[in-house]
């Protein structure tokens, strides 16, 4: 019975995730771009709206005891409104929009260590939250959350676009601009930075989604076999790499330019993953979440070279496409690493985070060659620029 209990959550657990990320594809790379017009305070409120509607459904599936399909429908009306992805899409637009080039990457760290603050807090109070009063209570919090985000984003937020326009929402030219920022032909080479740059993304996202997804089974595991306590430790532990990497990128920006912040943050992150895949002691295993302390500076410092390579109008579509591009790291992520890992028990537990690790390799040389091609190709347009014509 309980074999026949996982395999019926593992499926509908399946079917809601895929539900809400193909939905949520098409209308996060919808109204991305129409915030761009219209302003980012619309594309706010509607995912917020989304999200209390679908918590509302699950109190009442819960309440009232009806058939789990249910949870599908509420995913599917969240996805329709943007769903997680199309807030993270319009927060961090705003952040683009409100901040000059320079300041942008520590605004955009800033926001991505909310995330991570929020997501201790989750994890810790509501786990225990859950445990004290069970299931339904907690989805109450989730509704009052998600409405009060809804009404902040209505009349408390400022607009940021400065230059609205009236703009439909039901066309095709919005789905064009997310293609048009990879595929202009006007402007190759940073379009080809912009590509290099989201695959970097995508493969830095992937592993961290994936490791993070087998810290407890690892810890659970034999030879550490951690109580509730440990694991809960190791959590805070993990999450509070948001914080350490905030610190650090604001230290590193003083003597540093971004892109080597972005490659100490990867080093961090490899060398961590490295560690823990060999643990077999409990202090070698916070030691690895020790020298993780740095490993979140490479993502806002991706998100912020993406924005500096797109116009100001622009930064709905490409934010939305980032959110969709997250989305699809996360699906990709529990394939691979929930996969690998009963694979390969039987001759090395850690393999996951040291196969994360050399996954990293890549973006770190993406991320160390476009520097050094993107000042190549600066040292080539000055120096034709200053040839004169006798020097020919």
């Amino acid at each position: 019975l309980l074999q026949e209990v996982e395999a019926l959550v593992s499926h509908w657990n399946l079917c809601i995730n895929l539900g809400g990320f193909f939905v949520g594809l098409f209308s996060v790379t919808l109204f991305g771009p129409w915030s761009d017009s219209v302003g980012r305070r619309p594309t706010l409120i509607l995912p917020a709206v989304g999200m209390a509607m679908q918590a509302a459904i699950y109190l009442l599936v819960m309440y009232l005891q009806l058939h789990v399909a249910y949870f599908l429908l509420g995913r599917l009306l969240s996805g329709l409104l943007g769903d997680y992805n199309l807030i993270l899409a319009s927060c961090f637009a705003y952040v683009a929009d409100t901040s000059d080039r320079h300041a942008r990457t520590f605004r955009v760290a800033i926001l991505e260590a909310c995330l991570g603050v929020a997501g201790m807090l989750a994890s810790i109070g509501g786990g225990q939250w859950r445990k004290a009063q069970g299931y339904i209570n907690p989805f109450w919090l989730v509704l009052a959350a998600s409405l009060a985000a809804a009404l902040y984003a209505a009349f408390c937020l400022q607009e940021s676009v400065k230059q609205q326009k009236p703009a439909k929402l039901l066309t095709l030219s919005h789905y064009k601009a997310v293609y048009r920022l990879y595929a202009a032909p006007e402007c190759s080479s940073s379009r080809r930075k912009l590509a290099l740059y989201s695959l970097a993304f995508f493969l830095l996202v992937t592993v961290h989604f994936g490791t993070k997804d087998l810290f407890v089974l690892y810890e659970l595991g034999s030879p550490l076999c951690w109580a509730p306590d440990l694991i809960g430790y190791g959590s805070a532990a993990s999450y509070l790499a948001y914080l350490g990497s905030l610190g650090g990128l604001r230290l590193l920006q003083l003597c540093l330019e971004d892109t080597w912040v972005a490659e100490i943050g990867l080093f961090s992150n490899i060398s961590g993953l490295v560690v823990i895949s060999l643990a077999t002691t409990t202090p070698l295993m916070f030691t690895g979440y020790g020298i993780l302390f740095l490993s979140m500076a490479a993502t806002p410092v991706i998100r912020a070279k993406l924005s500096k390579l797109v116009s100001e109008k622009e930064q709905g579509a490409l934010f939305a496409s980032v959110a969709c591009v997250e989305g699809l790291c996360s699906l990709v992520a529990t394939g691979v690493f929930n996969s690998l890992y009963p694979a390969s028990l039987h001759f090395m537990r850690g393999f996951p985070f040291l196969f994360g690790a050399i996954i990293l390799l890549i973006p770190a040389a993406i991320i160390g060659w476009i520097e050094i091609w993107g000042s190549n190709q600066d040292y080539n347009h000055f120096s034709e620029a200053s040839l004169s014509p006798a020097d020919g």
